[in-house]
């Protein structure tokens, strides 16, 4: 029995990245160029997704005030973020429409982004705001090929600009920029990169202090493990 439950427990980890892959609807994702140390990118990465995904998504697991982790100071954030008057730095980060009407506008109620980067991960994140394009065919104008059929109107069209879709067989093989946006591709391929690497952030706020407490205890180990040794050495240097 316990030689079937191990080619079990085999079987199923070896799936899994089919299963992964499955789930994505075996759309290629590019890789996301996620850095949590770079914090000019992650403050990049807030002030878009504060401009734009705040719109009508909300972070109500997000403190504006967190953002002090990745170096920007109060006064900075209510300056650079343009926090409205009655909104706190520590106030949650809560969506400029109501649920209700976002609803009637978009048939469903958009999203809460908090953990959206656990949900989902950074790959598909990163590839999903570089594939949407234009559809005449949806209520938004707009269709993306990672998500199809999505609900959601392309918010960043003017900074990327319009791509359409190349068909083959009923399928997209292609998307092509048709008009340009006010970014070159390597500019908005950078904005995207900086929203995604905020997003991981976001996702998981206290992960850079824990990395860097990880740090600190495998160096205290290291220590700790030399003067282990060389105690054991002296103890026992009269009995061998």
């Amino acid at each position: 029995m316990k030689a079937i439950n191990k080619v079990i427990i085999w079987a199923m980890l070896a799936c899994m990245p089919l299963l992964a892959n499955a789930s994505e609807g075996g759309v290629h994702l590019d890789k996301a160029p996620v850095n949590l140390q770079d914090q000019a990118s992650l403050q990049r990465g807030a002030k878009l997704f504060t401009s734009r995904c705040l719109a009508c998504h909300s972070a109500a697991a997000m403190r504006y005030n967190r953002l002090n982790d990745i170096g920007m100071s109060d006064d900075q954030i209510r300056a650079e973020l343009e926090l409205p008057e009655d909104v706190k730095v520590g106030s949650t980060m809560q969506a400029a429409m109501d649920a209700g009407s976002a609803k009637m506008a978009y048939g469903v109620a958009p999203p809460d982004l908090s953990v959206i980067a656990r949900s989902r991960n950074a790959d598909w994140l990163y590839t999903y705001m570089r594939s949407f394009y234009a559809d005449a065919g949806r209520p938004s104008g707009w269709n993306n090929t990672v998500f199809p059929s999505v609900g959601m109107p392309f918010v960043l069209a003017d900074m990327q600009g319009e791509q359409e879709a190349e068909m083959h067989e009923g399928h997209v093989s292609k998307l092509k920029l048709k008009e340009a946006g006010s970014m070159s591709a390597a500019e908005y391929d950078s904005a995207i990169a900086d929203l995604t690497n905020y997003l991981v952030f976001m996702s998981e706020p206290a992960i850079l202090v824990r990395h860097q407490i990880g740090w600190i205890v495998l160096i205290f180990l290291s220590v700790l493990l030399v003067l282990m040794y060389a105690l054991k050495k002296e103890i026992w240097k009269d009995i061998h």
